[in-house]
């Protein structure tokens, strides 16, 4: 079944663009989003305009939102336009709010809250399955708009810089540690903390993340962080942000200072999307510094 979820994922897409408005209307407005780069150190950080994602960006994620709202990702609360395919334990389904050109949430069967340990094999074998993909976790602290209900999300390998970056930024990196089938490093000069487990073995991958999961702060029954995963080139490669806040201060600044930025892992990844015109016309080098600063944790 694993390698059938490549062209089922693809024959799903195209079929939901076909019949379903919503989905169809949203990917076409993506040729109209609009997009600023700024130059960093050997590195750059985009700035995407896209007001649809005012659904996620804006979601209200306490406990009482949470418990007063049907969960959308349940079987029963989808649209009945949406498809899946069944891939294990999971339902893919096409995102109708979409950042990437192709963009993909996998969602669990069952609800069940939102955490990585028990679910990492899954995360591991969904990126070799979908190898054209990256694979993404947001924590239910970090960004993700339902943290009561397990999910990945998977969009267009090397849409996000991070994946570029990294192989860029090679003289840029530290070892931090070399143990059997795995090695970790960490970029330096990145403006966030990323560390990157890589290996030829999907077990390796686990043991390494299971690692530095339990040297990483926790935070409720979690540690704060966004994770990607790719595999490329016969390699597992695990990107971990680890995180100390979940909004910077200007999301709930007024007037002028407020900029409508929440941090999950496209915006860690380096592309920082914004869904009100205002805000992504005032946005500059220096707030990006700013926002990553806040929520980057220290490593």
């Amino acid at each position: 079944m694993d390698d059938c979820l490549k062209s089922e994922a693809h024959e799903l897409f195209r079929s939901q663009l076909q019949d379903w408005e919503l989905a169809r209307t949203n990917y076409s407005a993506l040729c109209n989003v609009k997009v600023r780069e700024f130059a960093f150190d050997r590195f750059n950080v985009k700035v995407q305009f896209n007001p649809a994602r005012m659904v996620s960006t804006g979601a209200k994620i306490n406990r009482d939102a949470i418990a007063s709202r049907p969960c959308f990702l349940c079987k029963a609360n989808r649209p009945s336009a949406q498809e899946r395919v069944l891939w294990r334990s999971y339902e893919l389904l096409v995102n109708p709010y979409p950042i990437f050109p192709e963009h993909y949430t996998i969602a669990h069967v069952t609800h069940r809250d939102q955490a990585l340990l028990p679910y990492i094999g899954d995360m591991v074998d969904l990126a070799r399955a979908l190898p054209d993909m990256l694979v993404f976790y947001n924590g239910p602290h970090c960004g993700a708009s339902a943290p009561d209900h397990m999910h990945f999300q998977a969009g267009t390998l090397d849409f996000l810089p991070i994946t570029g970056d990294y192989a860029r930024m090679r003289y840029d990196r530290k070892r931090l540690a070399k143990m059997g089938a795995y090695e970790i490093y960490s970029l330096k000069n990145y403006l966030r903390s990323v560390v990157c487990i890589e290996s030829e073995k999907g077990d390796a991958v686990c043991a390494a993340f299971e690692w530095l999961y339990s040297i990483l702060e926790p935070q409720d029954n979690e540690p704060m962080m966004n994770v990607c995963c790719c595999y490329v080139e016969g390699k597992w490669l695990l990107f971990i942000f680890p995180r100390r806040a979940f909004r910077p201060w200007q999301y709930e600044a007024e007037g002028e200072k407020q900029l409508l930025v929440s941090p999950a892992t496209v915006e860690m990844g380096g592309i920082m999307v914004v869904p009100v015109e205002e805000h992504f016309n005032r946005i500059n080098r220096e707030d990006i510094i700013s926002i990553y600063s806040q929520v980057s944790a220290i490593i």
